[in-house]
């Protein structure tokens, strides 16, 4: 299909990252590796069936600790690459401090909608939420966070009202929000070649744009990003914490020093870093 909207060359610098990125394909590798060593060597369930869809699965690690905080991590990739099992290596250091963690998986663009997207996440949050006791995690102790595309889906998690999806459930299930690296206006994604896989017109576009909203919580939220990040992404949280901060939801802003997009995920799995502990502080 012929592009409608022409390539900004400064947005696609600012937002298509993993072009700044020696080996990509390397750095990928390392993660995999990583996280298929430490899914060997943890309690765990993998691949949930949270939904009808061939990847609504989700993965999770128990710390052995009960009643622990669960900290429910949503992979980036523009919405369009990765899977969860690249990224088991970020619930390593949660794990080991007595932190439960589930990633969720879900079916990516152009195979399913950015709309679709959400609302999976939000099936699988519901799923969580109803089948905890099952998988000795605690649905009373859920914190919702997400890098880069998980990051915008973590927000349009906080701006849910959980009553229009069931009457069942608490308008706090989620006790708290940690996005990280994330995009919270879409149109400027718009005008880069990353939007060649996601079919966002006008109106989904802003339906899907956290900014637009605010919070549908009272939970505390964490908005984060590495410190050494393009300036678009600085944009994007900056303008994101300025609008949001003037809600109920009490709202901190952390930059996790001289660390580009990737880098903080990697940070973010060591327990010694000012983001791991951060975060760690921050779980309800």
């Amino acid at each position: 299909m012929e592009r409608i909207i022409p390539i900004n060359p400064a947005l696609e610098k600012g937002y298509n990252v993993r072009l700044l990125v020696d080996d990509f394909d390397a750095l990928i590798e390392k993660w995999s590796n990583w996280s298929e060593d430490f899914r060997a060597n943890v309690d765990s369930s993998i691949d949930c069936q949270y939904g009808n869809g061939e990847k609504d699965k989700l993965d999770i690690f128990r710390s052995g600790k009960p009643n622990a905080p669960l900290f429910i991590f949503v992979h980036g990739g523009y919405w369009q690459r990765g899977d969860k099992s690249i990224y088991s290596f970020v619930a390593e250091s949660f794990v080991n401090s007595g932190i439960d963690v589930a990633l969720i998986g879900y079916q990516l663009c152009p195979g399913a909608s950015m709309t679709n997207i959400v609302d999976k996440i939000r099936e699988a949050i519901v799923w969580i939420w109803n089948n905890a006791a099952d998988y000795s995690i605690s649905k009373h102790r859920i914190n919702v966070s997400g890098h880069s595309a998980g990051g915008h889906i973590t927000g349009m998690v906080l701006a849910t009202d959980w009553s229009t999806i069931s009457n069942d459930l608490p308008k706090d299930i989620v006790k708290t929000g940690i996005p990280i690296s994330g995009l919270y206006q879409l149109d400027p994604i718009r005008e880069t070649t990353i939007a060649d896989a996601l079919g966002l017109d006008d109106e989904e576009s802003l339906a899907l744009s956290p900014h637009l909203f605010e919070p549908n919580t009272d939970a505390p939220i964490l908005v984060t990003l590495g410190g050494g990040e393009t300036p678009a992404f600085h944009w994007q949280t900056d303008n994101f914490v300025n609008k949001w901060k003037g809600y109920n939801a009490p709202l901190d802003y952390f930059a996790e020093p001289k660390v580009d997009h990737f880098g903080v995920v990697e940070r973010l799995s060591n327990k010694d870093s000012e983001i791991f502990n951060k975060v760690k502080a921050w779980l309800k």
